[in-house]
């Protein structure tokens, strides 16, 4: 906290994608990024909660988040944040101008104590309506699984909908996301044998042609039969049982091939025997962060108690409503008489043993 407040460089609050983590200087060229700086800010906040009695932390978290300019990050544009700024050349092109993992920096944005943008931002994104094999969800098409699970990390979306519009429930909408995407790995099947029921997951990873923002549906031409821990591993938030056994089953069957020391590789591939050498810190973060809102809802606790989000969604539109069940009538059916309880036991021994 006491690095990034006063260390890392930051431009108007913003920092930049990749820092040196001794100096907090720019490295790579890269561009101060709105979505990174998102990420971090709802660390930041979530920590300010955690370790509310601390005072040093709680005024660290405070300070970083209010300096934040958002209204800046809007470069003339009334609704839509840009992707990022360069010293050389300006701010980037790119808008956030579709529904994605943006939704966490929407989020922040609005609820500003010192720059907030307009309410209206959250309804200026498009969103696309999709249909596959039975599940219904909005989605932008083309974009990989992590973008329904970054926001849900921190944000508590559980019995919430839109009052306007389409009226979205974003957490069953991630729900139906996750089916439709374990779905299509299974139809993938007579391509590449090793996916199933109980072995899925494509998303933004490393493979063998380097870094891929892959995944799907739709089909992405570059899928080569890579399976990646963090799609089933970000969703354990949203379906429990489902995603617990596709980790389970991946470090029963190929073991520390895929799994040592700091978890699951960030990919491999079953078919031709590649396998990362690298354990990429975003992918395994979200698998921690959606497997703890799995066992406890702790981070959800902490980063909603921050006074501002819970206001925010209220002024934006997603009111509470009631609902018998977070759970989907698919995975129900599909898990029978397994608990969830059972699944985290094993999937918890299992780890503690390897």
């Amino acid at each position: 906290m006491r690095f990034f407040d006063a260390r890392a460089f930051q431009q108007r609050g913003w920092f930049y994608h990749w820092l040196d983590a001794k100096t907090g200087d720019r490295r790579w060229n890269s561009e101060i990024s709105s979505i990174d700086t998102a990420l971090l800010l709802a660390g930041v906040l979530t920590v300010r909660q955690c370790f509310a009695s601390d005072a040093e932390i709680v005024r660290l978290a405070m300070r970083i988040y209010q300096r934040v300019d958002f209204r800046w990050m809007l470069n003339g544009h009334p609704l839509l944040l840009s992707h990022g700024w360069k010293p050389e050349s300006g701010f980037l092109k790119a808008r956030w101008d579709t529904y994605s993992e943006n939704t966490i920096l929407y989020l922040l944005a609005i609820a500003s104590p010192t720059h907030p943008i307009p309410a209206a931002s959250w309804y200026a994104l498009w969103r696309d309506r999709y249909r596959y094999e039975g599940h219904s969800y909005f989605t932008t098409i083309g974009v990989p699984l992590f973008m329904h699970q970054y926001s849900h990390a921190w944000i508590d979306f559980r019995n919430r909908r839109e009052s306007r519009g389409d009226r979205i429930d974003y957490f069953q909408n991630s729900v139906a996301a996750t089916l439709a995407h374990r779905a299509f790995c299974m139809n993938l099947v007579h391509d590449f044998p090793a996916y199933g029921p109980n072995v899925w997951g494509i998303t933004a990873s490393d493979s063998a042609k380097g870094y891929l923002a892959w995944g799907g549906p739709p089909r992405d031409p570059d899928i080569d039969g890579t399976i990646v821990p963090s799609a089933p591993g970000g969703s354990l938030m949203f379906t429990p049982e489902l995603a617990s056994v596709a980790l389970r089953t991946m470090h029963e069957r190929w073991g520390t091939r895929v799994y040592g020391r700091y978890g699951f590789v960030d990919a491999f591939n079953p078919k031709t025997g590649w396998t990362d050498t690298d354990v990429i810190g975003i992918n395994v973060g979200i698998i921690l962060l959606s497997a703890e809102n799995m066992r406890t809802g702790s981070v959800w606790r902490w980063f909603m108690r921050n006074p501002e989000f819970p206001r925010t969604l209220d002024r934006i539109g997603l009111v509470r409503y009631r609902k018998a069940s977070t759970r989907s009538r698919s995975e129900v059916n599909y898990v029978g008489n397994q608990t969830t309880q059972a699944t985290q036991g094993a999937l918890g021994q299992r780890s503690a043993g390897r």
